[in-house]
């Protein structure tokens, strides 16, 4: 009788692979949609321009993913998506306007982590095996490859993009722990001070909150809450629990890489990054070979993990302005111009060479400007129909939000709408400039 007890106390303790996937998971989806090569190259920029100068920056953008994540999710749960109360509150013609426009960042992300994964892989094989292949080869077989494993079955893609995310964590946890920071140096961070107060701070720190507190969760979260079964009061804990879990993980490995190139790089003379192989350089003179690729290996799982989530989007949304619900969120049972949509999206996103070719944008230019578009577009915007949504009585019923809860939801909007105002020139002026 005692062995059954232990028995029974050891399964309820520690739950099975699949158990917990029942319960958790999705929060590990959204993160893997925020944490590509745009946050990595970001997070490495902060590292090497202000030091540990912007972690509480990094801090605040989680907080806001998780609060924005959390309203997101109580839509879904007590009422329609994000989508459907667009279309419901606007008309199709004012949804679609809108919708269509904050897709257009998505399609721009797409376009950067195709580049960047391809920009990555071209490093690494030219440093490993010694294999030189274009960038802009790789990108287009990314583009194809994000179209075959996103129409997927939901649960398959949320397996593999837990896994790469705690294979993300370790790496940039190692890298960070063996640049041997000095901790009270690091914990300055916290304090939050004016260094960053620049044109190119400014555009940094768009960067920073457009790629944490990432809008297209916003819609998806709203979406997806079905698929772990969360309907009523009882399921917020659940959901909260998996928020925590996740942006917490996304978090503590965006410090990771601040901390590592701030410790290594920036004493180097380090301040500016000029490529993808700068970061791996840098730590491969103070800590060896294996740190670079590592760093790179992590870079490209962290790229190519975000492209099918931010596709998923504009898939979602555009059906949903047109009034054409998609009946399952799981992509493999959805609609076929659902599934259409996607794949072009995706096969639209491997054409990142041209941008290149005619725009005059180096890979390096779209991975910090093309986030940064959608903190000055798609998040304030976003972020403003999310706050309407969870104060609507006819869509949460009962459930709106308090005062409290409110007062946070507004930190989120007046912030993305200041940080929009602030670096928009700046940013918008790069993108059609040829660059930064």
């Amino acid at each position: 009788m005692t062995e059954t007890l232990l028995k029974t106390i050891s399964q309820k303790q520690l739950p099975s692979l699949s158990e917990f996937f029942e319960r958790f998971g999705l929060a590990f989806v959204m993160v893997a949609s925020y944490f590509g090569s745009g946050s990595v190259f970001i997070m490495s920029t902060a590292g090497v321009q202000f030091g540990y100068a912007l972690i509480w920056l990094i801090g605040i953008a989680v907080l806001l993913g998780i609060m924005a994540q959390d309203m997101s999710a109580r839509v879904g749960i007590f009422g329609d998506s994000l989508g459907q109360f667009t279309r419901r509150k606007l008309g199709e013609n004012g949804a679609t306007v809108v919708l269509v426009f904050v897709s257009i960042g998505c399609i721009l992300w797409g376009l950067e982590l195709t580049a960047a994964v391809g920009l990555g892989t071209q490093i690494l094989l030219e440093s490993v095996f010694g294999i030189s292949i274009s960038w802009m080869i790789i990108a287009g077989f990314t583009g194809i490859l994000a179209a075959g494993l996103g129409v997927l079955r939901y649960q398959i893609i949320e397996y593999l993009m837990t896994t790469m995310m705690l294979v993300l964590f370790v790496i940039f946890g190692i890298v960070a722990v063996a640049s041997d920071p000095n901790p009270a140096t690091v914990a300055t961070g916290v304090i939050p001070d004016q260094t960053f107060l620049t044109p190119s701070g400014m555009t940094l720190a768009a960067a920073i909150l457009g790629t944490t507190a990432l809008w297209p969760n916003l819609f998806l979260e709203s979406l997806f809450v079905e698929e772990k079964g969360w309907q009523e009061q009882s399921d917020l804990f659940n959901m909260r629990l998996d928020l925590a879990m996740g942006y917490g993980l996304g978090g503590l490995a965006s410090i990771a890489i601040v901390v590592a190139t701030a410790t290594v790089l920036r004493p180097a003379g380090i301040t500016e990054l000029q490529s993808f192989i700068t970061p791996g350089q840098a730590l491969t003179n103070v800590l060896g070979t294996w740190a670079m690729l590592l760093f790179l290996g992590g870079t490209l799982v962290a790229a190519f993990n975000s492209i099918i989530p931010i596709l998923w989007a504009p898939a979602y949304i555009l059906h949903e302005a047109r009034g054409k619900q998609i009946k399952s969120s799981n992509p493999s049972e959805a609609r076929q111009s659902f599934r259409l949509l996607f794949i072009g999206l995706c096969l639209l996103s491997g054409l990142s060479p041209l941008v290149h070719l005619l725009g005059g944008l180096s890979v390096m230019d779209m991975i910090i400007l093309f986030p940064a578009w959608n903190g000055v577009f798609g998040l304030p915007i976003s972020a403003t129909l999310l706050f309407l949504a969870v104060n609507d009585s006819e869509t949460m019923h009962g459930h709106e939000n308090d005062w409290r809860l409110n007062a946070a939801n507004l930190v989120l909007v007046v912030l993305a709408i200041i940080l929009a105002v602030l670096s928009a020139q700046d940013v918008v002026g790069a993108i059609f400039g040829g660059g930064l």
